[in-house]
């Protein structure tokens, strides 16, 4: 299939969202369209795929004019969208989901059979591997997106994919796999729009790109571009990619977890025995493999889950049985990594978002009543601070882009008083040049002396930002090393391999009987050389 868009541009009311958009793509071809939040990519998308009308302009496929006045036209037609929010059903089956709008039926019997061998075709035919029956809540976010991508294959023979921000929420080990399925589905002939802010997945499997800013397309790019250049035409400047800071200087201890386990509903200790301290004035990189305990961890710190046992003390103080309003009062500041459950309330207003945990305190509060004046006064200012891209205070949340309701969440954490911090995927879902000041705010704080947990599945961020890494595997601190550590040291015990502790030298008795430490011997050294060997020399 060949695509083609002709002027394509989508207004709501006053605001333009997308501005006379041309755009080519090739039969076989993996196109990218990059740009920030917010700059009009999902509503592109959502044109071609017949959930918005355009204002003006054509979409053409294989040269000819087609007008769609619903997705049930462009699946129809040949096109397949999977979303940056997933659109499947919980409870169901994957082979249920796949079949949902497309049932195979006899006299008016849905067929089991039918639904569960349509999965299993298209999961062999692309190299998918799903098991039809399973549960779709059940699944990793990972194996989730590969429903969704089933069944945008599954309907009328699909021709051209759009994946919109597919790895917004995906650990790397999925993203090299999803990487991999989409060089398998051009090769096979699938033209796929690629819809994306994260420059090295561009780079590693895209045929061309377009960039697209404040709705309008600013550049046609090829792979090969540099980083440097994709960030500045996707911001309109130059975009520092390297997190200038200066060397930490601990203080007192912030966070002091001791002994900690949580046990899970179905009896398996997801976190297990863990300790880990942070203190004043640095940050603590939390690494590993998503599902290791990282979130039970975070949400023991601030409250919302009961340890079953072990201890949290947060500035000296045991916060057994404090509520999470307590601990926010006490200058808790919480990130979490899964927004939509426990950032923001989407139904409710950008400005009400941005106060939801101080909306008691003056001056957002006044008598008992919500001060409206100060709670607009502060949206404005965060809007303003922070680059949320909205078209009022008043918009609910739900109208964002991911990464615009992240930046709310950002904006709200980082307007109150901080003692102590836990940033948990702070920049998932979130464009170039948003990262680099969330960055730049995220050692601003560590600067005046608050404690960072900073908890991610992007190893490049775990180096960029801490100045100790902790290593979390099976709910339990495995290990904690330098800012300086080979990745492959750390990825060994993010995986759970067996790393042998760096012995220290024997204490020997010096002349005065005081313990002192030998050099380090001749076979010390040769053990150092033969490790910097087998890990390539990369020191």
């Amino acid at each position: 299939m060949r695509l083609e868009l002709k002027g394509l541009t989508k207004k709501f009311g006053s605001f333009t969202a997308d501005d006379d958009i041309d755009l080519v793509v090739e039969p076989g071809q993996i196109h990218a369209v990059l740009g920030e939040n917010g700059a009009g990519k999902s509503t592109l998308m959502n044109m071609l795929y017949g959930i918005l009308t355009p204002t003006s302009g054509e979409i053409l496929i294989d040269g000819e004019p087609v007008a769609f006045g619903g997705p049930g036209d462009a699946i129809a037609a040949g096109i397949g969208m999977v979303h940056q929010h997933f659109k499947l059903v919980g409870p169901f089956s994957v082979a249920d989901n796949v079949q949902l709008g497309r049932e195979h039926a006899t006299a008016g019997v849905l067929s089991a059979k039918a639904a569960r061998k349509a999965v299993l075709d298209v999961s062999e035919e692309y190299g998918l591997k799903l098991d039809p029956d399973a549960i779709c809540e059940d699944l990793p976010v990972g194996v989730q997106q590969r429903v969704e991508i089933v069944k945008a294959l599954s309907g009328p023979k699909t021709q051209l994919l759009i994946l919109d921000e597919p790895t917004a929420v995906l650990t790397p080990a999925e993203i090299t796999e999803l990487l991999q399925i989409m060089r398998n589905l051009a090769a096979a002939g699938t033209s796929i729009l690629f819809i994306s802010h994260k420059l090295k997945e561009v780079q590693a499997v895209a045929d061309t790109i377009t960039v697209i800013r404040r709705g309008k397309v600013v550049a046609e790019l090829e792979p090969t571009a540099s980083e440097a250049e994709m960030a500045s035409a996707m911001v309109g400047r130059a975009v520092t990619l390297q997190v200038d800071k200066s060397p930490a200087e601990p203080g007192e201890a912030r966070l002091e977890v001791q002994d900690l386990t949580v046990v899970s509903d179905a009896g398996v200790k997801v976190v297990d025995g863990l300790g880990l301290t942070v203190r004043s004035g640095e940050i603590v990189g939390l690494a590993g493999v998503e599902g290791n305990g990282q979130t039970e961890l975070a949400r023991s710190i601030l409250g919302l889950i009961k340890p079953d046992s072990g201890t949290i003390a947060i500035d000296g103080k045991d916060v057994h049985g404090t509520s999470p309003a307590a601990r926010i009062h006490d200058g808790l500041g919480y990130i979490p990594e899964d927004r939509g459950r426990d950032g923001v309330i989407s139904e409710f207003s950008v400005a009400e978002n941005l106060v939801l945990n101080q909306y008691r305190n003056a001056p957002f509060s006044k008598r008992g009543a919500v001060n409206a004046s100060a709670v607009r006064k502060q949206a404005a200012d965060s809007i303003a601070e922070f680059d949320i891209r909205t078209q009022s205070p008043d918009e609910p949340v739900s109208s964002l882009s991911g990464g615009n309701a992240q930046k709310v969440i950002i904006a709200r954490e980082f307007s109150r008083p901080r003692r102590f911090l836990v940033a948990a995927q702070p920049t998932r879902g979130v464009d170039v040049g948003a990262t680099e000041f969330i960055h730049s705010r995220l050692v601003a704080e560590r600067d005046t002396g608050t404690g960072v947990l900073l908890i991610s599945s992007e190893l490049d961020e775990i180096y960029a930002l801490a100045d100790r890494i902790a290593v979390i595997y099976n709910g339990r601190i495995v290990g904690e090393v330098a800012p300086d550590t080979p990745r492959e040291v750390i990825g060994r015990l993010m995986v759970g391999a067996d790393i042998a502790p760096v012995q220290e030298p024997a204490p020997v008795e010096d002349d005065a009987g005081e313990s002192s430490t030998d050099e380090p011997s001749a076979a010390a050294d040769d053990a150092a050389a033969n490790d910097e060997e087998a890990n390539g020399g990369d020191r």
